[in-house]
């Protein structure tokens, strides 16, 4: 992983750096339009070999914009299967933002489309909006930097997280849908095959009781892993080979952490060094200090670290949750040595916040405008894992029933999950604002993905934009798969 620094120390190991593939640094004076291409790439993955997917541009995958710069892209399409890519975070013109027939189609085999707009600012990502190739890595970074980046002394560093099986995606599929994916809860034991629990009762007391209970539930309760990956990836690596950045005494180190996994929680631990959390989806938020948090699917989340004044090896762990798998990368000053650790941790990881304490905790600094809401919807969650199916709204996607809106106007969804196991939300083309919490309502974090826990609610607001139909949908790999999307229709 690139990183960047205004002191100028890390010139001593750019040699080191050059063969980092992530992410990319693109100047605007040199190149009015960017080239990226979506392409195959062989890894090497515990010791075997691995062709995957990427999406490359012209130092290695990803992107990273400077200040003011134009996302002025020409995306090829050098893989010999349609596709067509998703800039997660970004709010380009419906036209633009990367949906199978919503309303371009797939890019063939050797096509070239041309992008162009305004970027927002922040720690964004790109990836393919076709799930199972987004299962094959057809993923990658997109950070715009802001100004105060530029001037600040400090150095970044990416991390990028993944989950990778050596099986194809429609292998992995097929065992996820006979249920021997992998461990989990045994939250659908006993309910009835085939029920679809958005239709239980929903209204203000059923949420009392839901949120009284939450802190009791425990991890056999919930669905939360189900596959288990052959390996978990930190920059395309494993721990038995982790990425090395090199830092320096006493500095500031930003962390701009990206969970780009199809089906994978992760809980990101700073370890000896305590972190503080400064941003989520892109938006800054007022810090929050700790050495654990979590990130779901979709999510991003900028940490920084002041290092001890005194050399030494801290990792950065992203520990798989209701599990012992782990993934990540070492800070490391010169001269320090660094030592093997394993890819099971000792204990099994918490589930991700199972009573939403950390969402809780939240406050964005760019709040909306203070207004009431002009239209609300309550966005139901249901599913089960036997029958493999997940639902918005009661209807998977073919089925659904669009969520309208007008433009300009403030909205707020309700996304009520009534399954056993959590959703990361995404919805295109918007930044909404986190405003209530079960009964509880609040000032929180702006984002583009939220994640629901089971048998909880989460309230966003939002202005509707572009007059265009938007997707909503889950960013649970498996689950957009089995259909679990709909639309936000915008009119003018």
């Amino acid at each position: 992983m690139k990183t960047f620094s205004r002191r100028g120390f890390l010139t001593a190991s750019a040699a080191m750096l050059a063969a980092s593939q992530f992410p990319t640094r693109a100047h605007a004076q040199q190149a009015p339009s960017l080239g990226l291409s979506a392409a195959s790439r062989t890894l090497d993955i515990n010791g075997r070999a691995a062709t995957v997917f990427g999406l490359a541009g012209p130092e290695g995958q990803g992107l990273t914009l400077d200040p003011g710069q134009h996302f002025r892209v020409d995306l090829t399409n050098e893989l010999e299967v349609p596709t067509i890519v998703h800039w997660h975070g970004q709010i380009p013109p419906n036209a633009q933002d990367g949906v199978p027939d919503m309303p371009q189609p797939l890019l063939t085999p050797g096509e070239t489309r041309s992008f162009d707009f305004a970027p927002l600012p922040g720690t964004h990502w790109m990836h393919s909006h076709v799930p199972m190739q987004e299962m094959q890595l057809l993923a990658a970074p997109l950070i715009v930097r802001r100004p105060e980046d530029v001037a600040a002394d400090r150095q970044e560093a990416v991390l990028f997280l993944h989950d990778f099986s050596f099986k194809a995606p429609e292998e992995v599929m097929e065992e996820i849908l006979r249920g021997h994916g992998g461990k989990h809860g045994n939250g659908d034991a006993d309910a009835t095959p085939g029920m679809d629990h958005s239709g239980m009762d929903h209204g203000a007391g059923a949420m009392g009781d839901m949120s009284d209970n939450m802190g009791s539930m425990d991890m056999s309760a919930m669905d939360l892993n189900d596959y288990d990956w052959d390996a978990y990836l930190a920059n395309d690596r494993t721990l038995s080979d982790p990425e090395i950045v090199q830092v320096e005494k006493g500095g500031r180190v930003r962390l701009r952490i990206i969970n780009g996994a199809s089906a994978t929680v992760f809980w990101i631990d700073t370890g000896a060094v305590e972190g503080r959390l400064v941003a989520v989806d892109g938006h800054e938020v007022q810090p929050v200090a700790g050495s654990r948090f979590g990130v779901a699917m979709g999510q991003r989340l900028d940490i920084e670290i002041d290092l001890p004044n005194e050399g030494g090896a801290w990792p950065v762990l992203a520990r798989r949750e209701g599990a012992r798998e782990r993934t990540g990368i070492v800070l490391v000053t010169s001269g320090a040595a660094v030592k093997k650790i394993s890819s099971l941790a000792e204990t099994e990881a918490p589930a991700f916040d199972i009573d939403l304490g950390q969402e809780a905790r939240l406050r964005a600094i760019d709040t909306l405008p203070a207004r009431e809401a002009d239209r609300t919807h309550m966005v139901m969650l249901g599913g089960s894992m036997q029958p493999y199916v997940w639902t918005i709204d009661g209807a998977t996607w073919g089925r659904h029933r669009p969520i309208q809106a007008t433009s300009g106007q403030r909205v707020e969804l309700m996304f009520h999950n009534m399954s056993m196991m959590g959703h990361p939300m995404h919805l295109h083309g918007h930044a909404f604002q986190v405003v209530g919490i079960n009964n509880r309502r609040f000032a929180g974090a702006r984002r583009d993905t939220v994640y629901v826990p089971p048998m909880s609610m989460v309230t966003v607001a939002l202005d509707a934009g572009e007059a265009a139909n938007w997707m909503l949908h889950c960013h649970h790999m498996p689950h957009l798969e089995s259909g679990m999307m709909t639309e936000f229709r915008v009119t003018a």
